[in-house]
């Protein structure tokens, strides 16, 4: 119960905080852009998959291609894909595997830098559960924690079931968040296991309340689940924002772009020197250890991988309703227009 009461604490106040701007830039993604403003919604900003984001700001390279970028934060991606489609944000730094989702619903999203080429997901499981859940065939009759119903961490839950022979009906996801509040499920029992990034995994380890079923924040590790190069983490927007905006999204695209590299060349205690020292919740070591284990999913040019969309199509189709029979015009999904330009 009180890590209900938390999460739902932290949605109330990214709502509030979303109100709070909108009210003072305008209510319409159509408003934004101006004079280089922009609002850009994160799935979890002290995620250390949308790590970039953050950084980005820290850096300075926001500012230094003359923009004012405003990131807010939701606990899960399909918050923020929400917050992108009612036109209250620009951008969204969340899961490719959105877009795909959108466009099946009539809604035309892009990705405009790519971030990840792995999810930089891992599935845990409690300690107590450790001895009856030894791989996704073991789903059957569990609760697993997820981000947020409907979000990418549901996705790769349903799509590891599925490929296992387990129904999504024979499973419940769990809307746990990330960080304390996944912890706190999974401490209590609401859940048996989960899917959750880092620094929260680092913390369950730590703590050793649980253990890695399935790593996916390697390249490698996405080939080993899900067959291939899964791009993850991303800028996304509105394809007409974009195409009626192409001078900001430049500059949004030449900031990102600098940050992977500068990622690229640079250890994870000089990374987690630049972030918010609030942050690192289970302590500096420990969050360093957190991103070192992460980085090997990110790209070091913001470019998607040219076989990345179909791994994420294969995936979203061997569960999803929506896209199962659906034509997905993957072209339409991402742009590298402007990465290469920057590149």
């Amino acid at each position: 119960m009180r890590s209900s009461a938390k999460f739902s604490a932290a949605a109330v106040a990214a709502a509030l905080a979303l109100t709070t701007l909108t009210a003072c830039g305008g209510d319409s993604s159509a408003s934004g852009g101006e004079n280089g403003n922009v609002k850009i919604m994160v799935g979890g900003l002290d995620k250390v998959i949308y790590m970039p984001a953050m950084l980005t700001q820290r850096l300075g390279y926001f500012k230094a291609e003359g923009l004012k970028v405003q990131l807010l934060t939701e606990p899960a991606g399909v918050q923020a894909t929400t917050s992108l489609v009612a036109g209250d944000v620009q951008g969204v730094v969340g899961f490719y595997d959105h877009t795909l989702d959108l466009q099946v619903k009539g809604k035309q999203v892009e990705s405009v830098v790519q971030l990840a080429q792995a999810p930089g997901e891992v599935e845990v499981v409690s300690n107590k559960a450790a001895g009856e859940m030894a791989s996704p065939k073991d789903f059957k009759g569990k609760k697993l924690g997820v981000t947020g119903l409907g979000s990418s961490t549901d996705f790769l839950t349903k799509y590891l079931a599925v490929d296992s022979g387990v129904k999504t009906s024979e499973f419940t996801p769990v809307a746990v968040g990330a960080g304390q509040t996944f912890i706190s499920a999974l401490k209590q029992g609401s859940i048996q296991g989960g899917m959750t990034t880092d620094p929260t995994v680092a913390q369950i380890v730590d703590q050793k309340i649980g253990k890695v079923l399935i790593d996916m924040r390697t390249p490698e590790g996405s080939k080993q689940a899900l067959g291939g190069l899964y791009p993850s983490s991303s800028l996304y927007m509105k394809a007409d924002w974009v195409n009626g905006h192409k001078d900001t999204v430049q500059k949004l695209a030449n900031a990102f772009v600098k940050t992977l590299k500068w990622m690229s060349t640079h250890s994870a205690e000089d990374i987690a020197a630049k972030m918010p020292s609030d942050y690192a919740q289970g302590g500096a070591k420990l969050y360093v250890e957190a991103i070192k284990s992460t980085l090997p999913m990110f790209t070091k040019d913001g470019v998607m991988p040219a076989d990345g969309p179909a791994t994420v199509e294969r995936v979203l189709k061997a569960f999803n309703p929506n896209l199962k029979n659906a034509t997905v015009d993957l072209k339409k999904t991402y742009t590298t227009e402007f990465v290469k330009k920057a590149g």
